[in-house]
């Protein structure tokens, strides 16, 4: 039976974690549980095994009914604690799913927030639309202190953020906070580039849809956070039933152990590419970690264990050069989403940034000549040929209108 410690390395945690108890079942490969419910020993055992998870526990004997608890999820949640170095995580049904529970969860503690733009679209969305009931603060990352108010429950930040790459020093933030929470989508570096709960971080946020999954097939949210939020995120999730699916588990365990391997092969292909747009005519700027004045922050090596497979970059031609590309690319795949084993590109102002009030996706840098590309495990070599392709027709078309 594998004994896990914080000190191995990532490669071996994913490969062992949330696996331990397979031993003791007598097995080797991940098994799923689809039960939808559970039979109970008696009336009272199960009666106080209901309550125990309605509370926001764990199950006292029977796991009772499959929204409450299920051992797949489970074994999967002790996966990505694991990875993150945290207590406990609570999976749910989509990053939205994950995002919602949180501020629901911390609507407990306060009815303010402070976020810090950008933001991926949705989540944007959902704070700016006033539906939960949090009033809003909207602070540059050096003014969270000033923002901070009595009753602020949390404060939400993304870095690298979505889509344009903009970064925040977590340390800082922290200190800026104070006793105030922080939450850290945590989506675009995975637990294999960045830990903010080493940084002081109180929660971190995944979309697991994207990298944890990896294969484009999973639907999926993820929080890793102390013992007592994931009290309440599960309480949350028990009334609201955003629970994550065992067969969604199953999928993001079983791909678990390639994860370190798959993010540092696009890490290695989005250097090459990166690169190689910088030198471009049809690109105006490239927003990269690695390359040079990438990090202005100094990040890399010190919050940033690598710069990642997304970057954005910008066109001239604006939104018909961006149209152009996104039509023109035949190996890439013009879609939303990020993360995946194969490469995606996308235009976050007429796509996952659609939503955000106009002013702000200008002032958070999102413009309508800005492309997002999430690079997989393809050859760069094919993926440029595809890209410059679709460039130099960009070029040609927006030429042709002047």
């Amino acid at each position: 039976m594998a004994h896990l410690t914080a000190s191995m390395s990532l490669e071996t945690q994913a490969v062992h974690a949330g696996r331990e108890v397979l031993h003791e079942q007598g097995i080797h490969a991940l098994p799923i549980d689809l039960s939808s419910t559970y039979p109970l020993p008696d009336l009272e055992a199960g009666g106080r095994s209901l309550e125990a998870l309605a509370l926001g526990g764990l199950p006292e004997g029977s796991p009772v009914y499959s929204r409450l608890y299920n051992p797949t999820v489970a074994r999967y949640e002790q996966a990505l604690a694991q990875l993150e170095g945290a207590e406990e995580a609570v999976a749910f049904g989509s990053g939205m799913a994950a995002v919602t529970a949180s501020l629901m969860a911390a609507r407990q503690r306060g009815g303010h927030i402070v976020a810090v733009r950008p933001l991926y679209g949705g989540t944007d969305h959902l704070l700016a639309s006033g539906m939960l009931g949090l009033e809003v603060t909207w602070a540059e990352a050096d003014g969270i202190t000033a923002a901070l108010r009595p009753d602020t429950a949390m404060v939400l930040v993304e870095t690298p953020a979505n889509p344009t790459m903009a970064m925040l020093d977590l340390d800082d933030v922290v200190r800026q906070a104070g006793r105030v929470p922080v939450l850290v989508d945590n989506t675009f570096a995975t637990p294999i580039l960045q830990n903010p709960l080493k940084h002081g971080a109180t929660l971190v946020l995944h979309s697991a849809t994207k990298f944890l999954g990896g294969h484009g097939d999973v639907l999926a949210g993820l929080v890793a956070t102390n013992h007592d939020w994931a009290t309440e995120l599960r309480k949350v999730r028990v009334i609201t039933g955003n629970v994550l699916h065992p067969l969604a588990a199953y999928l993001l365990h079983r791909g678990l152990p390639t994860l370190p391997l798959r993010v540092r092969a696009q890490q290695a292909g989005a250097q090459v590419l990166a690169e190689l747009l910088a030198q471009h005519p049809a690109v105006t700027a490239v927003h990269y970690p690695g390359l040079a004045g990438g990090d202005p922050l100094g990040l890399l090596g010190r919050q940033l264990k690598g710069p990642g497979s997304l970057m954005a970059f910008e066109l001239k031609g604006g939104f018909e050069a961006a149209a152009t590309v996104m039509a023109e690319v035949r190996l890439m795949t013009p879609a939303v989403s990020l993360g995946s084993v194969d490469t995606l590109i996308q235009h976050p102002a007429a796509l996952t940034h659609r939503v955000v009030n106009a002013a702000a996706r200008e002032h958070s840098g999102v413009s309508q000549s800005l492309m997002r590309l999430s690079v997989g495990l393809e050859s760069p070599e094919d993926l440029w040929a595809d890209l410059d392709q679709a460039l130099v027709k960009a070029m040609a078309h927006c030429a042709s209108h002047v």
